[in-house]
């Protein structure tokens, strides 16, 4: 050590180089903004359309729009009554000569039945565009119903409906308006794009279906008849 120089105490060296140390290998700390917890308001939560849902998953836009279906779908719901989950749609948008009936099993999800069926003779011909509510007028009505029991009249083996719309359906019993097979609704009648035969206001089957899904749909399933830019009349 040359004379004049200062030293540093060995003590503080260390000191020091301890402190130099620990800054060295001490991590850094990084001050991060706190990420917003989301609450019940921000959260976005995606609404299902199960109406849509059993729409695509039943392929039923091959049979029906799905305009009718969720008209369908919707009054369906709103029969708390029930007693069968068996939803039968009739799209009286569709010409007579296809086929515009469907029975549908809310449950499993499966279509179980699509037929011919016929209108009022005063509906329309080939197409049903005027419908009515009143006794006597031999035209069919449209809106919902629940279906009752069944019994062997004139037409033979038929099944009740109960019309659940005031002023649209609900004279459908005293109407007689029932599900019936009728020899003018097989489809022998229609080949050659020829209309369906009519009736007086019910929606009669082919005679090959109609026990099969009158027995499906008795006793308290919904049936939904569906039409637009109708005349519907009290």
């Amino acid at each position: 050590m040359k004379k004049g120089e200062r030293t540093i105490p060995i003590l503080t060296m260390v000191l020091l180089c301890g402190a130099l140390l620990l800054m060295a290998g001490s991590p850094r700390v990084h001050h991060e903004e706190k990420s917003e917890v989301p609450t019940h308001d921000t959260l976005l939560v995606p609404q299902v359309d199960s109406c849509q849902l059993i729409y695509e998953e039943m392929g039923l836009s091959a049979w029906v729009e799905e305009e009718a279906f969720r008209k369908a779908y919707d009054g369906y719901q709103q029969i708390k009554d029930r007693k069968k989950e068996i939803l039968t749609l009739i799209d009286f948008t569709k010409p007579s000569n296809e086929e515009r009936l469907l029975v549908l099993d809310m449950v499993e999800g499966k279509l179980l039945f699509h037929s011919l069926v016929a209108h009022g003779r005063n509906s329309g011909d080939l197409y049903a565009t005027r419908f009515s509510n009143r006794p006597e007028s031999h035209q069919s009505s449209l809106g919902l119903y629940l279906t009752e029991g069944t019994y062997i009249g004139k037409n033979g083996y038929s099944l009740r409906l109960n019309g659940l719309e005031k002023g649209i359906n609900d004279n459908a019993l005293a109407r007689a308006i029932v599900i019936h097979g009728a020899a003018y609704a097989d489809p022998s009648v229609c080949r050659g794009g020829r209309r369906l035969g009519r009736s007086w206001g019910c929606p009669a089957l082919p005679p090959a279906l109609n026990r099969p899904i009158i027995d499906t749909i008795k006793g308290g399933s919904v049936l939904y008849i569906y039409g637009e830019n109708s005349d519907q009349r009290s």
